[in-house]
């Protein structure tokens, strides 16, 4: 998909650009603005955080060459060509598993690695956005059960599941090491990391965050956990179990890889409740449950 330039926002530089003003400094030497700057003035659709990135992605080109340097700079006169990949339909791309499917739901085993929602104003890879209306999100590495709506009253009933502690969730995760105790509650207030402000930690003036947790087996280095989250903080359970001092196995942001893959956290079971057949039905109350991924064993097992 090539896409043409469009009218410009500042008038002068589409003068210069068209051919109609010649530009010059005091040494007549023509004027010369950053890469990124010149494709804002073309595309004003994106912003410059998404130009910059389809630049240094290899999709911008100035005079027939490939640049991907954003703070590049060029006169005004070259002639600069975006082109952005069409999105591959997200069914080619990735088939999860569906659970369970009616006329207002759709209930799917999300893969480890595939996104919730899309970032920024343009996203080439599938995200669980593709295949229904998002009611609630698991992190990229994160795999398990995953509840779509069909259409928006639906969305807008489930939702309001979440954000009322309405619907009750079951993660299993692979952690370093064994905590203190076998099964325990975890009362700890998470707060944004401002240091890191991707990230999140334990702090006695953060937002309430409670967690249940049950060992179910033990290695010599590391415990499989049933973990039932009463609250749902963003990184609530990597950033309760980093604290505890057993974060989560693969974890690269709050913990270390340990030779793995993925994150191994697992979203088991899902209680809701959905609305019934048909308008005239009763809603009903559902647990709907994805199975524990190979690796999981395998990762006792090795």
């Amino acid at each position: 998909m090539i896409i043409t330039g469009k009218k410009f926002s500042k008038p002068e530089m589409s003068r210069v650009i068209n051919g109609d003003v010649v530009l010059e400094n005091k040494d007549t030497q023509p004027e010369k603005f950053r890469l990124d700057h010149l494709l804002v003035e073309q595309h004003p659709e994106y912003n410059r955080s998404t130009l910059q990135k389809f630049i240094k992605e290899g999709y911008v080109t100035v005079d027939g060459e490939i640049v991907k340097k954003p703070n590049a700079q060029f006169e005004c006169t070259v002639k600069i060509l975006l082109t952005v990949p069409a999105k591959t339909p997200a069914e080619k791309l990735i088939s999860p598993t569906i659970l369970y499917e009616d006329a207002h739901v759709k209930v799917i085993d999300k893969p480890s690695g595939l996104l919730s929602m899309s970032k920024g104003e343009f996203c080439p890879e599938p995200t669980l956005e593709d295949f229904g209306l998002l009611v609630h999100r698991l992190d990229r590495d994160t795999s398990g059960v995953v509840i779509l709506a069909k259409d928006e009253a639906t969305q807008s009933m489930l939702r309001r599941q979440f954000q009322e502690r309405k619907a009750h969730k079951v993660y299993y995760a692979i952690v370093q090491g064994h905590p203190k105790l076998d099964e325990a509650k975890i009362d700890l207030p998470i707060a944004r990391n401002l240091s890191k402000p991707s990230t999140f930690m334990v702090d006695p003036n953060g937002r309430e965050s409670i967690t249940y947790y049950k060992v179910l087996k033990k290695s010599d280095r590391s415990s499989l956990l049933e973990l039932r989250p009463v609250t749902g903080r963003t990184h609530q359970l990597r950033v309760h179990l980093k604290y505890l001092g057993t974060p989560i196995v693969g974890d690269r942001v709050y913990g270390d890889e340990q030779g793995t893959t993925r994150l191994m956290l697992h979203a088991k079971e899902l209680e809701i409740t959905i609305p019934g057949e048909n308008s005239t039905d009763a809603n009903l109350r559902k647990t709907f449950s994805a199975p524990v991924p190979p690796d999981f064993d395998q990762f006792f097992e090795a």
